[in-house]
């Protein structure tokens, strides 16, 4: 299939259909066809997160760069996570955020280890000051083709440690060094309203993250700490083409109602918006969807 594009409501095109294509995880940003928008060309800052000392897991591509790049734009100084296999996306991340005049750092870190979350927000703090955001970006899934009977415990095990327990760990580690006015955003998904059979498991786990965002938003609101979630919904970015069956990314976000796959530049901002201690000072306990019109209730 050849690429098909569409104009956006900014007038940007985008595309609306994407060549079939194949990767291993964790996949490349540079090997996708066509690339992702990270925002490079496209985001302006207004000094919204001036002075913010931000983390970001997963933040060497897709949605992670996204908000790194983002964040560096609206003043915020970034340290991100990485897998190490993902050390050349890391680097291009943190070029853009130094690009913007901030202090950024890339910490390889497998999140999946309680150890290695300690280990990365006390290095992160230590090279920025202290911490003032913390986004738990990092996610896993891989598709399947066989029923729940043949759902190993390996995968399970990837599949929770990666996009739960992590949030619990880096929390823990993370909170000692947030203060009144500090923001914690996690990353849920459509996948926890509209669950796909093929993704049982990351599924639910979003759905989890969810439960745990208002929760936790309840915990943290007498210390003036806002917690909240971003609800994606088809974004392309890796994880899709090194995930997905090569026939599934053809149709990739068209059964969307705005009938397209967004942009990692699409979601960004929504992160900047919860981010800010003004204009999102009263926002705690919600689920934001950027999902292309698909509804998150």
């Amino acid at each position: 299939m050849s690429n098909e594009y569409v104009t956006d409501a900014a007038g940007r095109s985008r595309p609306s259909a994407f060549p079939q294509q194949e990767q291993q995880p964790p996949g490349s940003t540079d090997a996708m066809v066509p690339v992702p928008d990270h925002g490079e060309d496209s985001y302006r800052g207004h000094g919204r997160l001036q002075g913010l000392r931000t983390l970001i897991t997963g933040g060497d591509s897709g949605i992670g760069r996204a908000v790194a790049i983002a964040y560096a734009r609206e003043g915020a100084d970034v340290a991100i996570s990485h897998l190490p296999t993902e050390r050349t996306d890391a680097e291009k991340t943190i070029a853009s955020v130094t690009a913007a005049h901030r202090h950024g750092v890339a910490v390889p870190a497998d999140l999946t280890d309680a150890e290695a979350c300690s280990d990365l927000v006390a290095r992160a703090a230590d090279e920025l000051g202290t911490l003032d955001v913390l986004v738990n970006n990092a996610g896993y899934q891989m598709a399947r083709t066989v029923g729940i009977e043949q759902i190993g415990a390996d995968q399970l095990e990837r599949v929770f440690r990666t996009n739960l327990y992590a949030l619990f760990w880096m929390v823990q580690a993370a909170l000692p060094h947030l203060n009144r006015g500090s923001a914690i955003i996690n990353n849920s998904s459509i996948q926890a309203y509209e669950p796909s059979v093929s993704l049982l498991d990351y599924a639910a786990s979003k759905a989890a993250i969810n439960n745990f965002t208002v929760n936790l938003a309840a915990e943290l609101g007498p210390r003036g700490i806002r917690v909240n979630a971003i609800a994606p919904g088809p974004i392309w970015t890796p994880l899709q083409p090194s995930t997905q069956p090569p026939e599934k990314i053809e149709n990739f976000g068209r059964d969307t109602p705005l009938g397209r796959a967004g942009q990692p530049a699409e979601v960004a901002p929504a992160f900047v918006y919860l981010a800010s201690p003004t204009e999102a000072s009263y926002v705690t306990g919600t689920v934001l969807g950027v999902t292309g019109g698909k509804p998150v209730f």
